[in-house]
């Protein structure tokens, strides 16, 4: 199985899984994630570049799985998302190093979808 659909597959269950735990706290969280991707005073497209360099740089490799295909989704090239992981890298430091190792291979993998 390929990594995106492995990861989108997985990501799908256990969303439903916590949806069926019927948890306020837990549903205000996710409803909040979804209005501060949605269109305002900054695009969608920007506000998925920051969210993809802020995980980077908290070396969350899952959310950076889920903002590389938002990006995907949003029409970034990948000159783009390298420069802007770049920037994430300097910022992070070389730790952040493996997680962009597998940013790259998780963009390399969306290219094929």
């Amino acid at each position: 199985m390929d990594i995106v659909k492995q990861f989108n597959d997985y990501r799908a269950a256990m969303n439903e899984k916590i949806a069926d735990a019927d948890n306020l706290i837990i549903k205000r969280i996710f409803n909040l994630d979804t209005n501060a991707y949605s269109p305002g005073i900054l695009d969608i497209k920007t506000k998925e570049l920051i969210g993809l360099t802020c995980s980077l740089v908290l070396r969350c490799d899952d959310c950076v799985k889920y903002h590389l295909g938002k990006c995907k989704e949003a029409g970034f090239k990948t000159e783009e998302i390298n420069e802007a992981m770049g920037v994430a890298t300097l910022i992070g430091g070389t730790i952040v190093i493996p997680h962009l190792r597998r940013a790259f291979e998780y963009w390399e993998a969306l290219q094929h979808v």
